[in-house]
């Protein structure tokens, strides 16, 4: 007799099982970890025009009259406004001359 070496039906069913269970675990991982980056991102630019809103009042002396005022100074902002990651608009507030957060 001689013996052959191979897997059995059995054995590759295991292995594809045990692979699609990792993989059951570590998808829905990695799509919420897409979110909450996206989320960090959307809050660290609230705070940075923020600050910037602070700095054109520091240097200009009054607050900006509307956001697009600060965003296309590129004094401010050399590499452009910072934009939101779910594609929505900051929305500025000439009462407590503050960007306000969002949620998505």
């Amino acid at each position: 007799m001689r013996s052959n070496r191979a897997f059995t039906l059995v054995e590759l069913l295991v292995v594809v099982m045990i692979l699609g269970a990792l993989a059951a675990i570590a998808v829905p991982r990695i799509i919420g970890g897409a979110t909450n980056a996206k989320i960090n991102a959307c809050k660290t630019n609230v705070d940075l025009i923020n600050s910037q809103i602070e700095l054109y009042y520091a240097n200009e002396g009054d607050w900006p009259s509307q956001l697009s005022d600060l965003t296309t100074d590129p004094n401010f902002f050399p590499d452009g406004a910072p934009e939101c990651p779910y594609g929505t608009v900051y929305s500025y507030s000439t009462t407590t001359h503050r960007v306000s957060d969002h949620t998505h």
